[in-house]
């Protein structure tokens, strides 16, 4: 039996995978809903002179709504930055750590302090852009300006997100793999057929070589292996469990190892960095004023200040996401509990400070490797003038997205004793090193 054929006799993982396509569809459809009052056309003249600025990578992460300024064109980046708000929230505020160490309610608690926020952020996003619309008189962007427009707006842009934040939530729980990036993924994988053709335009025009074109291929390609290189690497811990004797059987005695994946947090910090630097670009880009206007262009992808603050807020949120996602007091607990231990390490609180120990180690390891593959191609395709959604934060979340997924798909299957489909379909370079 072929791997896709046994895929598709598992009924309850072809149910969750046909309804995370269609809820992939009704995004994509969205997409194309305009907001009302506002003049597509010249909206879309505005845009053509925003190339290669933050609202292309804006645009990028909503997958082309903010150039036709539909009911999703803030995406989920509202929520994102809310969740960001809060997580480190839950560090310096007593309240809600100890929310967060309630289990279950405490978390509900703080997802719905998140919603609370993404709502809030949502408005003050939209009420900015309307604003910032309005100032566009030649052409004339907005039909009808004023409060009526403004509000209308809010309002539009505030639901759009709340219903993407509600279509993760159901991916999530009801189909495969995490829903908010695999929104994102969507998003930026429906701009690579356009950024394809952009490319070939400007092949035919003559402003790029061919030579360049191969270029550009080799560093995708050199770039997709990094990263599903990497992203496969984890060091591996011994761990020994002692023996135990219950009645008149043995228990434990055997060997076996914790692993600790070189990038623990996965493809988290470029999505968080990006979107904190997107925050007061939104504002800066849409208000014409010459100070703003300076602070704008120190935001473009490229410029010194852009890089020197996305690198430092991704190797921050490589740290700070493992910290809250892998909590090393609790593991070596855990191995205390079931009597496992590492060799030469005393249970208890030195296994905990010794995992941390080489936690912290291979996280910057990580969070360099996150680093460059998000600015090195991106700076290279840049300077060679190619549209800059080749860059390596498109591709490090589509295939950290991608490989996600599949590990999700493999975990399901795994759980359910389906080996036939595994022996078919399992990732060639999908082991683990060492």
């Amino acid at each position: 039996m072929s791997g896709i054929e046994g895929l598709v006799k598992i009924a309850e993982l072809r149910k969750r995978i046909v309804f995370t396509l269609l809820m992939l569809a009704v995004y994509r459809i969205g997409i194309h809903i305009p907001t009302p009052g506002v003049d597509g056309a010249a909206l879309q003249q505005v845009f053509a002179n925003m190339k290669g600025t933050i609202f292309g990578w804006f645009n990028l992460f909503s997958g082309g709504a903010l150039e036709r300024f539909s009911i999703f064109a803030l995406g989920v980046m509202p929520y994102i930055s809310s969740s960001i708000i809060f997580q480190l929230l839950t560090v310096v505020w007593p309240y809600l750590h100890e929310l967060q160490k309630e289990g279950d309610q405490g978390r509900k608690k703080i997802t719905q302090y998140t919603r609370y926020g993404t709502v809030l952020l949502a408005l003050v996003q939209g009420y900015g852009i309307a604003a910032g619309l309005e100032h566009y008189t030649n052409p004339a962007v907005v039909m009808a300006p004023g409060m009526a427009f403004r509000l209308l707006t809010m309002v539009t842009l505030m639901t759009g997100t709340l219903f993407l934040m509600w279509v993760g939530e159901q991916m999530s729980e009801r189909g495969i793999g995490n829903g908010i990036s695999l929104l994102i993924f969507a998003g930026i994988a429906a701009r690579i057929p356009s950024g394809i053709g952009s490319t070939l335009s400007l092949y035919r025009s003559g402003e790029l070589s061919f030579l360049k074109i191969l270029l550009i291929v080799a560093v995708i390609v050199a770039t997709f292996f990094v990263i599903i290189f990497v992203e496969r690497g984890s060091r591996r811990i011994p761990i020994q469990y002692a023996k135990r004797i219950v009645g008149r059987k043995v228990y434990g005695g055997q060997n076996t190892h914790l692993p600790l994946k070189v990038n623990t947090s996965g493809v988290i910090p470029p999505i968080f960095a990006s979107s904190l630097i997107m925050f007061p670009a939104t504002f800066a880009t849409f208000f014409p004023y010459a100070f703003l206007r300076k602070v704008t262009a120190q935001l473009q992808p490229g410029a010194l200040l852009y890089e020197i603050l996305f690198v430092s807020m991704i190797i921050f949120f490589a740290y700070f996401y493992t910290a809250v996602t892998f909590k090393t007091e609790d593991v070596a607990e855990n191995l205390k509990k079931y009597g496992g231990f590492i060799p030469g390490i005393r249970p208890g609180q030195p296994t905990a400070q010794y995992i941390d120990h080489v936690l912290s180690r291979i996280t910057l390891g990580g969070a360099i490797y996150i680093a460059g593959i998000c600015v090195l191609p991106t700076l290279f395709t840049q300077t060679i003038k190619v549209p800059f959604y080749f860059g390596g934060t498109s591709v490090l979340i589509l295939v950290g997205v991608a490989l996600d997924t599949v590990a999700q798909i493999e975990t399901f299957l795994l759980s359910r004793n389906y080996e036939g489909f595994m022996k078919h379909t399992r990732l060639k370079g999908r082991a683990v090193y060492s």
